[in-house]
Formats: structure tokens, sequence, C-alpha cells
């Protein structure tokens, strides 16, 4: 079996905003010499990112003016270090005490930059869901639809519910605590090849055991050579290692919906998806390792070229994927919406993706794309090299 791609080695930064300098010339050496290290070990490395502690939490006294400076300055110092990725963290809505107002901020800096994401918290394993802030956070949806080219703003910029710091993958990602490295897997090759060399035969019953016990073992063969050179460059430059995120991610072709399509229960949204789902969840929360992140599965329609097809073909809507998301994964990610949709839609399904998670104490996330110009019935049409295209629904 081929090493599995590494999506994101990510480096989460101790230091509060403002971030000097120094820290991001030491944050991409580190990030550089970790991505060459894996390379030389025969992994393909996609994407370097760094972590930060929530901004608008560090910098609650700056003015939107302030802060929109600072960040400007920020994405030049990345620009120079060649580092495109990057966080600016979690605003907590969910804490009663977070002004709503400041989330329009988001927007401002989001699409003034390119480096960098942000989400909004709703809800927390602490605090009850603030419904009053789904409102504001759906409006910088909007605003990112209408003032990005091609809305792709939206890409970097989700929704939270749950969902602790640590993560590798973004845009969830924001940091807490020391200094830690974490790892990302594009892991839907691994479960894809994991189920091709068992073969299971079409319809081949009730009992999903062996298909849980299949994809644990590949896992862990696959996931356990990263780990260990990971966990060795975390102790060289005296990090915390944050864990592995487990989660198959999905890139076009290399598609968690065409893995799953190999169970034998047919297209992803034929009845039995939700049990095929729960097993592999299980196979992915059950291996032993050291794990950080979401480690169930992903089901971005954008980014995934078979789950949008099936999108397409109406295997698959909103209430499945959320559905799914109850025993699986992330919640409802890159999903694509008519550029008009209603902003009360908009918070509406936020609404019910942060109900979800707090009602089973389980991080989710909700990405949508409501595409600018585009209704539904309608062909999106991407040039992003990250994105699939597909048909848009309400």
């Amino acid at each position: 079996m081929p090493t599995p791609p590494v999506r994101t080695i990510t480096l989460g930064i101790a230091e509060p905003h403002p971030i000097s300098p120094v820290v991001i010339q030491r944050a991409s050496t580190i990030l550089k010499r970790a991505s060459l290290r894996l390379s030389e070990a025969g992994y393909e490395v996609q994407t370097v990112r760094l972590s930060t502690r929530p901004l608008l939490h560090d910098l609650a006294d700056w003015s939107s003016a302030a802060c929109m400076k600072y960040v400007m300055e920020l994405q030049t110092l990345l620009d120079e270090v060649e580092l495109g990725f990057c966080s600016l963290g979690a605003a907590h809505a969910a804490q009663p005490a977070f002004p709503l107002e400041r989330l329009d901020l988001l927007a401002d800096l989001l699409s003034a930059t390119s480096a960098f994401s942000a989400t909004v918290q709703l809800a927390s394993l602490e605090q009850p869901l603030r419904a009053e802030a789904a409102l504001p956070t759906a409006r910088v949806i909007q605003r990112l639809a209408r003032e990005t080219a091609e809305g792709d703003g939206n890409f970097r910029f989700a929704m939270l519910a749950c969902v602790e710091p640590g993560h590798p993958f973004f845009p969830a990602a924001y940091h807490d605590g020391p200094a830690s490295l974490s790892i990302g897997l594009q892991g839907a090759g691994i479960i894809a090849e994991a189920l091709r060399a068992h073969q299971p035969p079409p319809q081949q019953g009730h009992d999903l055991a062996p298909l849980t016990e299949w994809v644990r073992a590949a896992l862990i063969e696959q996931a356990t050579p990263v780990l260990l050179l990971a966990q060795e460059l975390a102790q060289h430059y005296q990090l915390r290692f944050g864990g592995i995120d487990l989660s198959p991610a999905p890139l076009g072709d290399d598609s968690i919906a065409a893995a799953l399509e190999l169970c034998g229960y047919g297209p992803i949204g034929s009845p039995g998806t939700l049990a095929l789902a729960a097993a592999l969840t299980t196979a992915l929360k059950s291996t032993g390792l050291p794990t950080c992140g979401y480690c169930g599965l992903m089901l971005p329609v954008l980014e995934d070229a078979v789950l949008g097809r099936r999108w397409e073909e109406g295997m698959v809507n909103v209430h499945q994927l959320l559905l799914y998301s109850a025993v699986c994964g992330t919640g409802l990610d890159t999903i694509p919406l008519p550029g008009d949709i209603p902003l009360e839609a908009l918070a509406h399904l936020l609404l019910d993706v942060a109900t979800l998670a707090q009602r089973l104490r389980k991080p989710l996330s909700a990405r949508l794309f409501p595409v600018p110009g585009k209704n539904a019935g309608e062909r999106t049409s991407f040039t992003s090299p990250y994105l699939t295209n597909t048909l848009i629904r309400r």
C-alpha cells in the first residue's frame, strides 16, 4: 500500500497576538524542516500551517482598524517566509459576554487577505448554544460569498460547535496552551485500499465488524510510521505532540464516498450508509494511537468528486449529511447553496449543526458555500484546484 499523503503539518503557536516577526520566522523554520523530514521519508506533504490563539480574544480591546492593520502586517510576514495557511482562531461567541457586533470584523479580515482562516464557536462543552449568534455568523458567510472571488472566502471560514483547540485541519484549527505539533492525513485512500484488499462482496450482510477491523488495522499500519516521525520532530523542537487526526480527508478523485461504495451497499445515500459511517468511525476512534481533532468521516461535497456527483444526482442532501454527522464526522462541509439564499436560512442551518453537536457533546462544524450569481439548479464553476463542481441545491 502506498504511503498516504500528509494533508497538513500544523504548528500551534503559544504566543498571544500580536505575534512578533521572530515567532513567525521560527515557526516557518520548524515547519519547513518538518516538511523536509517527512518528504525524505517518502511522504507527500501537501501543506504546512500555523494555528494561533483566538485573535478576537487576545486583541479584545483593539479597534477594528488596529486589528486590520495588524493582520495585514502579519500577512506580509507570512508572505516573506512563504507560509500560506494561518488560523486566526475561534471567536468564542458562545460566551455570553462576547460582543456579537465584533463578528463583522472577521469578514473584513478574510476578504482582505489570502492566508488566513477563522471560525465562530456557537456552542461549547462548557457554554450552551447562543442562538442569537447564528445570524451574525451567517452574515459573515453571506459577506464572504459576495466579497471574495467565487465566494471562496467561505473555504476559510466555518461555524464551530463543541470544537476543542488542537485540530490540525483548517478552518477548525485554533490553539491554546504550549506550542504543539499535530498531523492530519489525507486518509480516504487508506480506507479505500483496505476495503479493496478484502474485496467485500455486494450486500455482504449486516455484520460490519469485519469492515471496522480491516480499516482499523490499515490505519494503524499506515499512520504509525508518520506518527513516530512527527513525535520525533516535536521532541527535537521541544514542542508538545498534539496527535494525529485520522479523519479520512478526501481531495477530488481521492474520494471517501467512493471508498464507502466499495462496501456493497450501493451509492452513498442508499439505505445502510448511516451504518457504514458508524462502522468506519468506530475504526477511526479505536486505533489506540495518540489522536486529535475530529477523527471521524469527512463528507465535504465540494472537495470529493464522487460525493459531488451523488449530490448532483440527488442521492444525498443537507439533511442526510447532518444525519450522518450524528455518528461520524464533521457536520456540514463545503455545501453549495444558491447565492441568494436568505440570511435566516443560513442561520437555521448553523443552529441545526450546533444543536446536534451540543446534544451529542461532539465536535461539529458548518462550512457553507452560497455561490454568488448562481441559483438552485445551476452548476458551480469553481476554478480552485481544491474544489470540485456540482449542482447547487437549496
